[in-house]
């Protein structure tokens, strides 16, 4: 089952593994399994490895995921923490893990659509888990099926706790990232380095703590000339003051100018103590934003009375304006990395800095 059966191939997947950690792999990150859809791993699928991973696990199960494309369903279950993804092309691109299900896709067993959640090309429920250097992405395409008007259409999925990404690229349309928890009172963490995210409707979504630090966030047009979408939607619980941070991350888009909102409160459910938190800081924004920025949600929800905020931007889109709130530099202050991932049991994926 484990590739140091093989010596050879051992070594090979080692040495690319070492590439796709940028030169850091070390003793504890060798790959446990090797995934490679020529036949020439552990497994074929990246299922099929996560499958064989030792439930309970304490420390880093690390799969190497070679370059191709896996057109398949990944489902990480809440008994398999500390589950490591790695790819082992020289650019995340290279390994790209897929599906193309949406909202509205009929199930085959005839009971129903897969709705938003169901239609996660990639679920998360274990914790401490880790990708790197590859791509999740939702496929559905929305012009081939005009048939399905819900078009919710999830790539990554998240509900377990201290989750890292770095270097992974996110793609799809509408509903692109849900970083979600377990259920309303828990609070899930997520930590995004140098990723890349891409979608057009409330592409980034849900009640977690996420943080993205770098990378750059890339909202699609829809073709329209008032309103190409909204780069969030937050839907944090009253109590948790931490939902979404954004800080040296570039936001760009293909769509005309001041036609993409940075967001909008999502209460789901109508549930009023969902009450959203964005804070933007220390970004470059594009001109694709315009001078307001956030936006009402359907049913009467304000964005006024969300948590939106922005501190120290740059770019064309970065304008201050009334409808652009800023915090002050004494206020940001307990806006850090560290404030939002750090919790009651302290964890820092970026280190003891």
């Amino acid at each position: 089952m484990h590739v140091r059966r093989r010596t050879g191939l051992f070594l090979a997947t080692f040495a690319a593994l070492t590439v796709a950690l940028g030169g850091n792999a070390s003793a504890h990150e060798r790959p446990d399994a090797t995934v490679a859809p020529d036949g020439r791993g552990d497994f074929t699928s990246v299922q099929a490895a996560i499958d064989a991973a030792p439930a309970g696990a304490t420390e880093p199960w690390v799969i190497a995921v070679r370059p191709g494309e896996y057109r398949e369903l990944v489902k990480v279950p809440a008994t398999k923490p500390f589950l490591t993804l790695v790819g082992t092309g020289r650019h995340a691109q290279d390994v790209v893990i897929a599906y193309d299900n949406a909202n509205g896709t009929p199930k085959p067993d005839g009971s129903g659509p897969y709705g938003t959640s169901g239609s996660a090309s990639v679920t998360l429920d274990g914790a401490d888990f880790t990708a790197r250097n590859l791509t999740f992405a939702n496929l559905f395409d929305e012009a081939a099926h005009p048939e399905i008007t819900n078009r919710q259409a999830v790539a990554v999925l998240t509900r377990a706790d201290r989750l890292v990404f770095d270097r992974v690229r996110f793609l799809g349309n509408q509903d692109t990232l849900y970083v979600n928890s377990s259920a309303a009172a828990v609070v899930a963490r997520a930590y995004f380095r140098d990723c890349y995210v891409e979608g057009d409707v409330d592409f980034i979504f849900g009640r977690a703590t996420a943080v993205f630090e770098g990378g750059q966030v890339h909202s699609l047009t829809r073709g329209s000339t008032t309103n190409n979408g909204y780069v969030t939607a937050p839907s944090t619980m009253i109590d948790n003051p931490y939902g979404f941070l954004f800080t040296r991350v570039r936001f760009t888009s293909d769509a005309p100018a001041g036609t993409v909102f940075l967001g909008r409160p999502w209460h789901p459910s109508n549930d009023p103590n969902a009450i959203g938190q964005v804070l933007i800081r220390d970004s470059w924004i594009g001109d694709h934003v315009g001078a307001v920025a956030w936006a009402d949600f359907s049913g009467g929800w304000s964005w006024r009375d969300a948590r939106f905020a922005e501190h120290h931007n740059r770019g064309p889109g970065a304008l201050v304006t009334d409808d652009r709130p800023q915090l002050d530099r004494a206020a940001v202050a307990g806006f850090t990395v560290r404030a939002y991932l750090s919790g009651a049991d302290g964890w820092s994926p970026r280190g003891p800095h």
